[in-house]
């Protein structure tokens, strides 16, 4: 952060006005850029250096007290391994462990120069992290959460937050008696699309939300149900795996969903899990929604695919989700806003135009990471804290229990 300025490059020609609106900082930066052009400066030279002066000195003070924030990953598998590739890219944070029970993903740490274990306490008290990611199966995330909580290490634990509500409340117990922050790992809630089809939603931009259509159809790969766990309940299928991502988003964009009727089938790959469903949800505000899926089709037609965030799917230019209100409609990714030409004269008689809403796109597992990174040293809220990744969950396993019982369920206001 070393502000490096030529004095030979000032203007000699006489000082411009200082605008009225222009913050302080503001008028820092444009004086530098003049320096650094030999263009008139915002003020008298000798008082411009100066400032410049003592604002190097302050900030390199911050800086050489930031150091980086000490992370362990607990679990190698595939997330695991992302995780790790996302802080050892990143300078506001470092990995100083990883952690599974397999011996044989001593490999994976060693790949990353960093110390394996395979017993959780021993690293908890040799490296010292002030966080951790947890990236075990779903059953084991309690148990990991509350060996952390012991030893005051915040958390970011990957979605679900567990396996079934009882877990879930124990990490929501042990986080509110030891004090330490949960991150819960619905890292779509980072994405500038999704950040943007909140505002417009909630903004009003479509008027009344009426409805919400998802699609959700893809084609694992044939190894990909080699992994028992993914196999069978409580943790298997696309339900939990997947689709928790867009009932959260769904919540995180239309707000709390009161009811749930879904149907399933496995009559593709005939597991104990589902590889179809259909689920239709109501909503708090009165609108309706609908998500079609499977990961059993040839399909162009899945968040991951249309919205390119993850560099392991072939990515389409299509849309997956429709949010359908009073006064215009959004199809996303694509960001394609109708409305009708004239606000004053609608109905399907009249012309319906489409626009396009601009978004700068971000990597969100990075935004997730940084974003933990500040939770852990500045105290920042967790965008998604134990009790809304519990309320996720809890309309995912009505979802699943929908099925089983083959009737519609209401969920608890709280």
């Amino acid at each position: 952060m070393r502000l490096i300025i030529s004095l030979k490059c000032c203007s000699s020609g006489s000082a411009k006005i200082i605008p009225k609106y222009l913050p302080p900082a503001q008028v820092l930066l444009q004086n530098v850029l003049a320096l650094e052009s030999g263009s008139r400066l915002y003020g008298d030279k000798t008082t411009i250096m100066r400032d410049i002066r003592t604002y190097q000195s302050d900030h390199e003070a911050v800086v050489s007290d930031m150091k980086p924030v000490r992370l362990a990953v607990i679990g190698t598998g595939v997330m695991g391994r992302k995780h790790a590739e996302g802080i050892i890219a990143h300078s506001r944070c470092s990995l100083v462990g990883m952690c599974d029970s397999d011996s044989s993903h001593r490999l994976v740490a060693e790949s990353f120069k960093v110390p394996f274990y395979q017993d959780l306490e021993t690293l908890l008290a040799r490296e010292r992290p002030q966080g951790a990611i947890i990236a075990t199966p779903n059953g084991c995330h309690a148990t990991v959460a509350e060996q952390c909580a012991q030893r005051s290490v915040h958390i970011l634990i990957e979605k679900p937050i567990a396996d079934s509500l009882s877990e879930a409340h124990r990490i929501v117990q042990v986080a509110d008696d030891t004090g330490i922050e949960v991150l819960v790992g619905q890292h779509r809630r980072h994405n500038p699309l999704i950040q943007e089809v909140r505002s417009l939603v909630r903004d009003g931009a479509l008027g009344k939300l009426v409805a919400v259509s998802v699609l959700w159809a893809l084609l694992k790969p044939t190894d990909y149900y080699e992994t028992d766990w993914r196999c069978r309940r409580p943790g298997g299928g696309p339900t939990l795996i997947n689709l928790i991502h867009d009932l959260d988003s769904l919540r995180f964009i239309c707000g709390e969903i009161r009811q749930v009727y879904a149907q399933s089938s496995s009559a593709v790959r005939n597991l104990e899990v589902e590889d179809s469903l259909n689920i239709s949800l109501l909503f708090e505000s009165g609108a309706m929604g609908s998500i079609l899926a499977s990961d059993a089709t040839s399909s162009p037609w899945s968040y991951e695919a249309t919205t390119h965030e993850n560099p392991y799917y072939f990515h389409t230019d299509e849309n997956c989700y429709h949010f359908l209100g009073t006064s215009g409609s959004l199809a996303f990714p694509k960001m394609e806003l109708w409305r009708y030409a004239d606000e004053t004269r609608s109905g399907w008689q009249h012309p319906i135009v489409k626009s396009h809403s601009k978004v700068t796109p971000s990597d969100p597992l990075n935004s997730q990471l940084e974003h933990f990174c500040r939770v852990i040293s500045d105290g920042e809220t967790p965008l998604v804290d134990a009790r809304d990744g519990m309320r996720s969950l809890a309309v995912a396993l009505a979802v699943l229990e929908s099925i089983q019982r083959q009737v519609p369920l209401t969920l608890a206001v709280s």
